[in-house]
């Protein structure tokens, strides 16, 4: 019988190298993030150095290795979100939330996270706030919508 959550992952896998995705997947699913002391124990379950666990969750954006906020905020910074102030946008949050790209602010609310495109470049620069995207922002509209969500 399993008494922790990463026992009860390990019964659903055979424990073989080839698993270590949809282990990492459940265990996310599971506390919201990659902690450490999983990273470890996976590890010695699949037989796989955490250097190339590390390798392979870094690889994929949807890994994450700190818990998250209870709101994602995601800056586009492709190269036609960059050429129109996606860096601007960038500043903005940090300002505003005291929160750099990677971090959570201290209450929990945000996360926030510099992306490569959101495939959005026509509408450039491009921020988004949990699944809903904000096309052709400014810092005043930027400003404005970290206001709302106070």
């Amino acid at each position: 019988m399993a008494s922790s959550p990463i026992e009860t992952i390990e019964e659903e896998f055979k424990g073989e190298p080839a698993d270590l995705i949809p282990v990492l997947q459940k265990v996310q699913s599971v506390y919201g993030y990659l902690p450490q002391d999983a990273l470890s124990r996976i590890s010695r379950w699949l037989k796989i150095s955490e250097n190339e666990i590390y390798g392979v969750a870094t690889f994929y954006a949807q890994f994450h290795f700190t818990p998250r906020g209870k709101h994602h905020l995601r800056v586009c910074l492709g190269t036609a979100c960059h050429v129109k102030g996606g860096e601007q946008m960038i500043e903005v949050v940090k300002r505003r939330l005291e929160l750099n790209p990677g971090e959570t602010t201290k209450d929990g609310k945000y996360d926030l996270e510099r992306v490569a495109c959101l495939g959005c470049c026509a509408l450039a620069p491009v921020f988004t706030l949990d699944t809903k995207i904000y096309a052709q922002m400014s810092v005043l509209k930027l400003q404005g919508i970290l206001d709302e969500q106070k």
